[in-house]
């Protein structure tokens, strides 16, 4: 678990350290198709057992898991990836780790973020359809009716132009109880909303509002302290959510993540229903308000 200090003085070599580390606790050497002897300390692949599959040194793979050595191939990422048996999602969060982009300006001392026009425009353009314009760190930067309240119809509508006090969707989601009531299966929820934010933390992970983010989390939520530790990654795409709103009761909503083009981490997070279904019935009744 990181603290605000640490997260922004480490560096993507230490969190790339951090990373195979977890990923070697979570196999096992029958999972990696080895014969295991003698008493075990870790449940997971010993380091020798790691750089035995991956074809490299322990020396040099202690090194790497130290944060000593920034100059990783391809080839031997590759080839990490393959014994530890990531998926796809996994496999990027690693290349994204030990090949970080460099940084043309500080990050530090960025403005804040503001929703592009066009996004918002295209938000409110979609009427019934719940939607919500997230920055990279999860700030809601926009809303549209619809979105307001399927998922904060309790928060002031116009909450998200306030940047001194815009909500933050991982916030809501692991600090008020109105959302963590929101969600049927707050677990799942919660765990692919930390799992995203890694994956997007190693593309940023310079920037000074990541670290005051996980920190204050970390301070704030156990739950999120240990799931942020867990190291798991995934980039949230599309999928299915179920809800328990105060208003119409259960639905469950297929939702879609439209990353912009720009490469800055802001997204349109839409949900819909099913035609003709029940929750379909519901989320209209909900957007007819």
């Amino acid at each position: 678990m990181h603290t605000p200090q640490s997260l922004q003085a480490a560096g993507p070599v230490t969190e790339l350290g951090e990373f195979l580390r977890s990923r070697r606790d979570r196999i096992s050497p029958d999972e990696a198709g080895i014969n295991s002897y003698g008493r075990r300390r870790v449940p997971g692949l010993r380091r020798e057992e790691l750089a035995q599959l991956a074809g490299v040194s322990v020396t040099y793979l202690t090194r790497l898991e130290q944060g000593q050595s920034q100059n990783a191939s391809d080839a031997i990422i590759d080839a990490l990836a393959r014994a530890l048996q990531l998926d796809a999602d996994e496999r990027a969060h690693l290349y994204a780790l030990a090949h970080p982009v460099p940084v043309k300006r500080p990050r530090t001392t960025a403005k804040p973020e503001i929703a592009k026009p066009g996004a918002e425009r295209l938000l409110h353009s979609m009427g019934d359809v719940p939607a919500v314009l997230l920055g990279r760190f999860n700030d809601i930067l926009a809303w549209n009716h619809s979105g307001h309240l399927l998922l904060a119809g309790h928060l002031d509508c116009d909450a998200p132009s306030r940047v001194e006090d815009r909500p933050n969707q991982l916030k809501l989601l692991f600090l008020d109880e109105h959302v963590r009531d929101l969600y049927v299966d707050w677990k799942d929820e919660a765990a692919l909303a930390v799992a995203s934010l890694r994956y997007v933390a190693a593309q940023f992970a310079d920037d000074r509002r990541l670290a005051e983010l996980v920190g204050e989390l970390s301070m704030n939520s156990p739950e999120f302290a240990r799931l942020w530790a867990g190291h798991d990654v995934r980039l949230c795409t599309n999928g299915a959510k179920r809800f328990r709103h105060p208003e119409v009761g259960e639905m469950t909503l297929g939702y879609e993540v439209l990353h912009l083009p720009e490469g800055n981490g802001q997204r349109i997070l839409t949900h819909t229903a099913e035609p003709g279904s029940a929750s379909f019935a519901a989320l209209r009744l909900l957007t007819a308000v």
